[in-house]
């Protein structure tokens, strides 16, 4: 169990992604039920099952990534726990299997039409763990590379929604492509936002966009997608009751991101480059907390609203 412990806490520590998944699952049911009727909570059950599902492919997204990054792991990155033989790729392809076996049981408890969503995400994340069969085509294309896997964002975002809209009606409620869009952009963002170092923290071997683009292009790419994801994000909060609340939050939110990658131009610093990933992880909570809790709270926030009107 101690090895096991070892390994969350360097490749999945559950105290840094937990609230973070826990936030996103929230905020896909909350902001699904309230599309359906304003004002709506959803229900403990779907957020339990968004929640347990999501962490597990998440979880999956890591396992998917040891087995696919091994060869070059063990060739430049020899002191992470599976080159270094802590664990192994058989043991995390047996977690993997029991993964998707509680996902299926909690599907099939919750609502048997869930499978048909799981499996399309499933399929999509075996998919990636196969490089869409174009390894090399892919690698030679960082930017498609980086679109192809980000879509598993949404995915799990919908799959997460659904946990609410099957149990009340068939179809998705309108006005969900706004914010799957706005998921979309935020993975680009966290995935953006972790691989950008400081010059002299640069690892041989090891891929990032501050190595690939350079640092000052990495960070600008990093705050153009911060901003596209708020302008979603204000989209989508334009079909509730807070679009104000949250086009407030989210622009104070961009703002303090532009103050970061700033400083980061500025000064290329291993400190700052860390801001920016640490960044990435606020605004993640921020974009969907305010959607999942700002809309539900429109009424209470109704007079401190008229200041900005």
């Amino acid at each position: 169990m101690k090895r096991w412990w070892t390994y969350q806490a360097e490749r999945f520590p559950l105290l840094a992604h937990g609230p973070l998944i826990a936030a996103f699952s929230f905020c896909a049911v909350a902001y699904s039920a309230n599309l359906r009727q304003p004002g709506a909570w959803p229900d403990l059950r779907s957020f339990l099952v968004a929640f347990a599902t999501s962490l597990i492919f998440f979880f999956q997204l890591r396992v998917a990534d040891e087995h696919k990054d091994f060869e070059d792991d063990s060739r430049w990155r020899p002191y992470r726990p599976v080159p270094r033989g802590l664990v192994t790729l058989k043991e995390l392809a047996v977690l993997f299997a029991v993964g998707c076996a509680v996902q299926l049981g909690l599907a099939l408890w919750m609502q048997p039409g869930l499978v048909l969503w799981l499996g399309v995400t499933w399929i999509w994340l075996a998919s990636m763990s196969k490089e869409f069969w174009v390894r090399d085509w892919l690698k030679a294309r960082p930017v498609v590379y980086l679109w192809s896997h980000m879509i598993i964002m949404p995915l799990i975002d919908f799959y997460a929604t659904s946990c609410d809209w099957t149990l009340h009606q068939t179809l998705p409620p309108a006005g969900l492509g706004w914010f799957l869009g706005a998921s979309l952009c935020n993975g680009v963002v966290i995935e953006l936002g972790r691989k950008i170092r400081a010059p002299e923290a640069e690892e041989e071997g090891v891929e990032t966009y501050s190595s690939l683009w350079g640092p000052r292009k990495a960070v600008g790419a990093w705050l153009g997608m911060v901003l596209a994801t708020a302008v979603l994000g204000v989209l989508a909060g334009l079909r509730t009751r807070a679009a104000l609340p949250i086009a407030l939050v989210l622009g104070f939110a961009f703002l303090l991101r532009a103050v970061l990658a700033a400083r980061f131009m500025t000064a290329q610093t291993p400190g700052r480059a860390k801001a920016i990933e640490l960044g990435s992880g606020l605004w993640t909570l921020t974009l969907y907390l305010s959607l999942g809790l700002l809309p539900h709270l429109a009424d209470r926030l109704e007079p401190l609203l008229r200041m900005f009107r």
